[in-house]
C-alpha cells in the first residue's frame, strides 16, 4: 500500500513508523507543513521534538511544504491519514475534498463552536466541507511513544464504508498493533472526544490526593456521561464498552503520559490554565473541546455534571475544592443504565 500521513507531530510520526513495520512493504510518506521541519526530520532520521527515541527506518519518506505541491502524489495513495489537531481538520479536508482515495483522521475531539453553532465531531465537519470524501477515523487507547516503540497496542478503525475500514486494518494491523473494525463512527468519535475532558477531571482528583476510591467512581460515572451523550447523538451503547470508550478513558485518565490528565494535575496544584498549557508544550484536546462537549450535551438535554465542573474549572469560575464539593453535594440518585 501507498500511505501518506499528513502531520508530523507525535501521533502522526508514531503512526507512520507503525505503518512502516507492517509486513508487506508499505510505501509510507510523512508530510510536515513546515519545510524546515521536514528537512530536519529527513536529515536526523528522527522526530527530535516529539519522539526523540524513535529512529526512522530507511523506507520512510519525508516531504514538506505546501500541500498543493504534492500534486498527483495525493491521488496515487491507497490511504491518506490526517494527523493534525482537531482545529486543523476542517482546513485539511477542504484541501482534500476532490480526492477519491480513502481519507481517515487521527484527531479526537469536538471542533470549537463557530458563529454561534455547536462545535462538531470530525465526521460532522467532513459532511459540511467535503461530503463526497470516503472517510473514517482511527482511534482507541494509545500513547504515541508506546506505539512508536512497538509496544503492544490496540486501535479501532471506524467508518460507515467497509472498504475504508479494510484499508485502515491493512495499513496498520501488525503483531504489535491490533486494529479492530467498527461501523459505529459516531460512537468511536464521541468516546475519543469526551475521554479527554474526563481525564482532566481525573487528573484533578489525583492531584488533590482524593484516593483510589474517588478515581474509580469518577471514571465509572464519567463513562456513564460519555455514553449518555453518545446515545443522544446516535451511537450504540456497546461501543462505549470497547476500545474507544472504556479503553481510551482508562488509559487517558490514569496514564502518566496523558496530556489531559497532566492539565488536571496542574490545576489541582493551584496553577492557572495558561500555566498548565504552557508547561505541557503540546495540544491537550480536552482543554479546547470541553465547552463544546457541554454545549452539545445541554442542547440535547443530556446531564453531564463532571464535564460541567471541568468547564467551570477551565473558565476560572470554580476552584478545585469547589468542583469536588459540587460533585459530592449532588442529590442522591439511583444508578441506572446510561440509556
Amino acid at each position: 500500500m501507498k500511505i501518506l500521513v499528513l502531520g508530523a507531530g507525535a501521533w502522526g510520526t508514531a503512526m507512520a513508523l507503525s505503518a512502516c513495520s507492517v509486513a508487506g512493504a508499505h510505501q509510507v510518506t510523512l508530510w510536515a507543513r513546515d519545510p524546515a521541519q521536514a528537512a530536519a526530520l529527513s536529515a536526523q532520521r528522527q522526530n527530535s521534538r516529539y519522539l526523540p527515541d524513535a529512529a526512522f527506518p530507511a523506507s520512510l519518506q519525508i516531504v514538506g511544504g505546501d500541500l498543493a505541491g504534492l500534486g498527483a502524489t495525493l491521488a496515487q495513495q491507497d490511504l491518506i491519514v490526517v494527523a493534525t489537531p482537531m482545529a486543523g481538520l476542517r482546513a485539511m479536508l477542504s484541501q482534500l475534498r476532490t480526492l477519491q482515495r480513502p481519507i481517515v483522521w487521527l484527531c479526537k475531539g469536538f471542533e470549537q463552536a463557530q458563529d454561534g453553532a455547536f462545535g462538531l465531531l470530525g465526521h460532522e465537519v467532513q459532511a459540511q466541507v467535503a461530503p463526497a470524501l470516503r472517510t473514517g477515523v482511527l482511534s482507541g487507547p494509545s500513547f504515541a511513544q508506546e506505539v512508536a516503540s512497538g509496544k503492544p497496542s490496540a486501535l479501532v478503525a471506524a467508518s460507515r464504508l467497509p472498504d475504508v475500514r479494510e484499508a485502515m486494518v491493512a495499513a496498520f494491523h501488525s503483531p504489535n498493533l491490533r486494529v479492530y473494525a467498527n461501523d459505529d463512527l459516531v460512537g468511536v468519535e464521541v468516546g475519543g472526544a469526551v475521554k479527554n475532558v474526563l481525564a482532566i477531571a481525573t487528573g484533578l482528583c489525583d492531584g488533590l490526593q482524593l484516593g483510589m476510591n474517588a478515581r474509580a467512581a469518577l471514571i465509572t460515572r464519567g463513562l456513564t456521561e460519555m455514553t449518555r451523550l453518545g446515545l443522544a447523538l446516535g451511537a450504540r451503547a456497546e461501543t462505549f464498552m470497547g476500545l474507544s470508550g472504556l479503553g481510551d478513558l482508562v488509559l487517558t485518565a490514569t496514564g502518566d503520559l496523558s496530556r489531559n490528565r497532566r492539565v488536571g494535575l496542574a490545576l489541582a496544584q493551584g496553577k492557572t490554565l495558561q500555566q498548565a498549557v504552557e508547561e505541557l508544550g503540546h495540544v491537550a484536546e480536552g482543554v479546547y473541546c470541553a465547552r463544546t462537549v457541554l454545549q452539545r450535551a445541554q442542547g440535547l438535554g443530556v446531564e453531564m455534571p463532571i464535564a460541567g465542573c471541568v468547564v467551570a474549572l477551565l473558565d476560572g469560575r470554580m476552584h478545585a475544592a469547589q468542583a469536588v464539593a459540587a460533585l459530592m453535594g449532588r442529590e442522591p440518585g439511583t444508578e441506572v443504565s446510561a440509556a
